[in-house]
């Protein structure tokens, strides 16, 4: 018995927690990614304004989307998906505004990643799932709160730098019709049915909304700073089909957020200049999206120091309550995921 339990464990090890999927392409994405947040950081630097650097780098996310789209159908899954984030950094800016916004805010983003799990799953998203628009709510809802112009202020930035981004997804095809080459056929299909089978599915939008209240509940209890962090975390391995391929993403995660935790410390305790903060903020968005799609885990190494700088470049904050608070954060996360994920597994068998 012992020695079939190794063989699982070794098993699981190699074609899971060690699996390294093929390239696919990874560049291309990897370099609008790279571009669409570039330029928006770099003139927020030339124009005095690095604080505004979140909500640009919320909107640049739009670029993201679309990996293997192609023509209209990555345009048009680009613009839904920019117009999500925007309105997600308006409304988190609405939220920033209050006294004490944490409870809203962790109310407000299950619901919200509740509805947009909906689009998700109606337009086919790729990436799929509400990560990065509660992303954009929730870091928004945790900057220093302003007035209504600020929130307006933050909406603005977000819908320059979303545009940008969608602007860079379309040039591959600007530049294959120039060249009068081909394009390939992609366009986009909607599905918003809510019957069984379909791509729609109520269950995974409960399991969103249950994992954001739970950690983000749990976070601010416990007293930690940032409890926006263990939402997102929270997230990730209740998007997977399964439970096996959620315990996968959530020990990716962790182990991938400790492993960035330590790349992060040793750029911080440089104390780099908001130049190069920038320059590492885009190699490390060229790294992560080079390799996302190909191990999860590793390119969390890449993932945690990119948050990470980005907070600082934003708002300089002691580099050891930035570090503690993202690996604790989290954990936390991921393990609220893979337990929601198991307390709910078997609505996996039910929809089969």
């Amino acid at each position: 018995m012992s020695a079939v339990r190794r063989s699982h464990h070794g098993t699981f090890l190699r074609e899971s927690l060690l699996a390294f999927g093929p390239h696919a392409g990874a560049h291309r994405v990897a370099i609008r990614a790279s571009v669409s947040t570039l330029v928006p950081l770099a003139v927020l630097l030339l124009i005095g304004r690095p604080e505004w650097a979140p909500w640009a780098a919320f909107g640049a996310f739009a670029a993201l989307y679309g990996r293997n789209r192609v023509h209209l159908s990555r345009l048009t899954m680009q613009l839904t998906a920019a117009g999500v984030l925007v309105t997600m950094v308006g409304l988190g800016s609405l939220v920033a505004m209050l006294p004490s916004p944490a409870w809203l805010m962790i109310a407000a983003g299950a619901v919200l990643a509740g509805l947009v799990s909906v689009v998700s799953d109606a337009e086919d998203w790729h990436p799929p799932g509400p990560l990065f628009a509660l992303f954009a709510f929730s870091g928004s809802a945790s900057l220093p709160g302003g007035t209504l112009a600020d929130a307006g202020l933050a909406t603005l930035v977000a819908a320059a730098s979303a545009a940008f981004a969608v602007l860079v997804g379309s040039a591959g095809t600007a530049l294959r019709r120039a060249r009068g080459l081909p394009t390939p056929p992609g366009e986009l299909t909607r599905d918003w049915t809510l019957r069984a089978g379909r791509r729609v599915q109520l269950r995974r939008v409960a399991r969103y909304a249950i994992g954001v209240l739970l950690a983000g509940t749990i976070a601010v209890l416990l007293g930690i700073g940032h409890p926006y962090w263990a939402m997102v975390s929270a997230l990730v391995p209740v998007s997977t089909a399964t439970l096996a391929a959620g315990v996968v993403r959530g020990t990716h995660r962790m182990l991938g957020t400790t492993l960035g935790v330590l790349v992060a410390a040793g750029l911080l305790a440089l104390q780099p200049s908001a130049l190069w903060v920038v320059v590492l903020i885009v190699a490390f968005t060229f790294g992560a999206e080079l390799l996302v799609g190909r191990n999860y885990g590793i390119a969390m190494i890449c993932i945690t120091p990119l948050a990470l700088l980005a907070v600082h470049l934003a708002s300089p904050t002691p580099a050891e309550v930035l570090l503690v608070d993202r690996l604790v954060e989290s954990i936390v996360g991921a393990l609220v995921g893979i337990m929601v994920g198991f307390a709910t597994r078997s609505w996996n068998r039910q929809r089969a």
